[in-house]
C-alpha cells in the first residue's frame, strides 16, 4: 500500500516537473519583447482612450508611435501639438504641428425652419430612428435631435439646445476626438480647423435635393443656386449634388459668400458683425429732382400770375 502511494507521488511529481520545464522552455522560446519606450510614451499621453487617434486606446497608439519611423501620420487630438512634442522627445523623433480641429454642426433646421410632418413613437435613439425612416420632417438629411452625439462625447463638449433641437458644440471643451462624428447616423457633424482667431465659415446644410425640393423641406436649406460659387474669387467653394461646400484651407474669410446666400445657409463663427453700408446719395438724381422742383415752381408762379391778370381785367 505504501509502495503504491510513493509511486503515485513520484509519478505526479515527475509529470509536474516535466510540464514546468516544457512551459518554461515555451515561454522563453515564444517570448515577445516589449519595447520599454511604450510605457514612457503612454505616460505622456492624456489616457483618454477616446479613439480619436484611430487606435482603440492610448497604449496601442503608443505602440504605433514607437514602431513608426516618423510621426507625421500619427496625432493625438486630445493632447494636441504639445503632447505630440512630448512623444517625439521621448522617441528622439520630430512631430509636425497640425491645425487644431473642432466639430461643427452642418444642419440649421430648427423647428421654425423645418416643420415636423410626422411624429416618431419609439426608442429615443438617433440610429434606431434613422434605420426606421428618414425623420419627422420632410428633410431626409437633417438632424434627428435625439442627442446621440451628445451621449457619445466623453468631454462634455456638446449639449442639445431645447429651442432649436440641435446639438451645440462647446469649442473650448471640444478635443476633435471624432466620437460625435462616428455616432451621428446622418453624418451632419464634421471636424474642421478651428481657424485663425477661432473664425470659420461653412455651409450648415447637407441636403442634396434639388433647389425647390430642398427649400420646401427646410427654409434654410442649401438650394445649389451657385451664387456663392460665382462670388468666391479663391476657388474655395464647390457645388456637388446641389450642395455647396467651403474648403477651410482655401477660404480667406472674406464673407462675400455669406452676403449673397439667399437662404442664410452659410454660417460665420466668431467673426465681427458687419457694419451697415452708409447710404450714398445719388447726385444725378438730386439734380434731376431739383430741376423738376424748379419747373413745378415756375409753372405754379405762372398760373398765379395769369389768374391775377384775369382778376384785374375783370
Amino acid at each position: 500500500m505504501n509502495e503504491v502511494i510513493i509511486a503515485t507521488i513520484i509519478t505526479i511529481s515527475s509529470v509536474g516537473i516535466i510540464a514546468a520545464v516544457i512551459l518554461y522552455w515555451a515561454s522563453q522560446k515564444f517570448k515577445v519583447f516589449e519595447d520599454p519606450r511604450i510605457d514612457e510614451v503612454e505616460e505622456v499621453l492624456p489616457s483618454a482612450n477616446c479613439g480619436g487617434c484611430g487606435y482603440p486606446g492610448c497604449r496601442p497608439f503608443a505602440e504605433a508611435c514607437v514602431k513608426a519611423d516618423e510621426l507625421d501620420n500619427l496625432y493625438c487630438p486630445v493632447g494636441g501639438n504639445e503632447t505630440m512634442a512630448n512623444v517625439a522627445k521621448v522617441l528622439g523623433k520630430t512631430a509636425a504641428e497640425k491645425d487644431k480641429m473642432v466639430a461643427v454642426i452642418r444642419c440649421n433646421g430648427a423647428p421654425q425652419f423645418r416643420k415636423k410632418t410626422t411624429t416618431f413613437d419609439g426608442a429615443l435613439n438617433c440610429t434606431i430612428q434613422s434605420n426606421l425612416y428618414s425623420g419627422e420632417s420632410d428633410c431626409p438629411y437633417g438632424c434627428l435631435g435625439l442627442g446621440e452625439c451628445v451621449d457619445a462625447c466623453a468631454f462634455d463638449a456638446m449639449y442639445m439646445d431645447p429651442e432649436t433641437e440641435l446639438p451645440v458644440v462647446i469649442e473650448d471643451k471640444c478635443t476633435a476626438c471624432g466620437a460625435c462624428v462616428a455616432a451621428c447616423p446622418k453624418d451632419i457633424i464634421e471636424l474642421r480647423p478651428v481657424g485663425k482667431n477661432s473664425r470659420r465659415i461653412f455651409v450648415s446644410c447637407i441636403n442634396q435635393d434639388k433647389g425647390g425640393t430642398a427649400k420646401k423641406a427646410c427654409a434654410v436649406a442649401c438650394t445649389g443656386c451657385t451664387l456663392c460659387f460665382k462670388e468666391c474669387k479663391y476657388d474655395a467653394i464647390t457645388i456637388e449634388n446641389f450642395l455647396a461646400y467651403i474648403d477651410p484651407v482655401k477660404c480667406v474669410l472674406c464673407r462675400k459668400c455669406v452676403v449673397v446666400c439667399p437662404t442664410d445657409t452659410i454660417w460665420e463663427v466668431n467673426l465681427p458683425v458687419r457694419k451697415a453700408k452708409p447710404v450714398i446719395e445719388n447726385k444725378s438724381n438730386n439734380i434731376k429732382n431739383s430741376e423738376v422742383d424748379i419747373v413745378a415752381m415756375a409753372k405754379e408762379n405762372s398760373a398765379d400770375e395769369t389768374k391775377a391778370n384775369e382778376n384785374k381785367t375783370e
